[in-house]
């Protein structure tokens, strides 16, 4: 079956392309990770199929671990291979390299410069944020290519809402300099807002960060590992320079 997604066009940048899977009807319900128990054939076809439909050459994955690693210009991988990569963000100036980010409720952020022939993906789980990855990401992304983060349009995509977000150890998992965005009446983490708090501190100017406010945990349309554990696939987000 054919991934659904939901494509991102970065405003005044039309070089760059951008979408989000969502999570399809069928036994695999369109997984893009070969770190989960699914069918590995099913894996390589979801990928080929989105690359024959959204005409780029070569997917580019990481091996995911909640860090703060950058890996430039990363070699690709075969549709059918796992990734090799150890980091977690990944950036290029090459055409036709997809950067893809796995989530299941981790925050995925594109960043596309207004060049349109610069891109660079994060992976940002709550321990991301904690570790300062959107900053930090940002700022080896410009250094690697001489950029200006003020020149940076950033999307956040499909991820755990606010109201979604509970953490019963905060005091233990972030602490206190996160505290103006934890609500103890619930025991939530906004880390939506914290995430564009960051980006702002980064250097990017508020309206040219964008975000797409849907709720993993709370849509059926998405993977989603809070919700359905061992049992949930990933889906892809994916930038590239057409």
């Amino acid at each position: 079956m054919s991934v659904t997604f939901i494509p991102f066009a970065f405003p005044g940048i039309p070089g760059v392309r951008a979408v989000f899977t969502t999570a399809a009807t069928g036994p695999d319900r369109g997984n893009i990770s070969r770190n989960v128990p699914h069918d590995p054939d099913a894996v390589r076809a979801n990928r080929t199929g989105l690359m024959e439909r959204l005409g780029f050459a070569h997917w580019c994955s990481l091996k995911q671990v909640h860090g703060t690693d950058m890996a430039f210009d990363p070699d690709p991988v075969g549709p059918g291979d796992g990734s090799v990569i150890v980091a977690d963000g990944s950036a290029t100036d090459s055409p036709g390299k997809a950067l893809v980010i796995k989530t299941a409720d981790c925050q995925p952020i594109l960043l596309a410069h207004k060049d349109g022939r610069h891109v660079a993906a994060l992976h940002v789980g709550w321990r991301g944020n904690v570790l300062e990855f959107p900053q930090k990401g940002v700022r080896a992304f410009c250094e690697r290519y001489g950029l200006d983060p003020a020149e940076l349009s950033a999307v956040r995509g499909p991820s755990l809402g606010p109201a979604m977000s509970e953490f019963k150890n905060f005091e233990m998992e972030f602490g206190e300099r996160f505290r103006d965005f934890f609500d103890p009446a619930t025991n939530t983490v906004n880390l939506w807002r914290l995430t564009v708090a960051q980006l702002l501190e980064a250097g990017l100017k508020r309206e040219r960060i964008y975000g797409l406010d849907l709720c993993t945990h709370s849509l059926a349309e998405f993977h989603s590992y809070r919700r359905d554990k061992a049992a949930s696939g990933r889906q892809a987000s994916l930038v590239w320079i057409g």
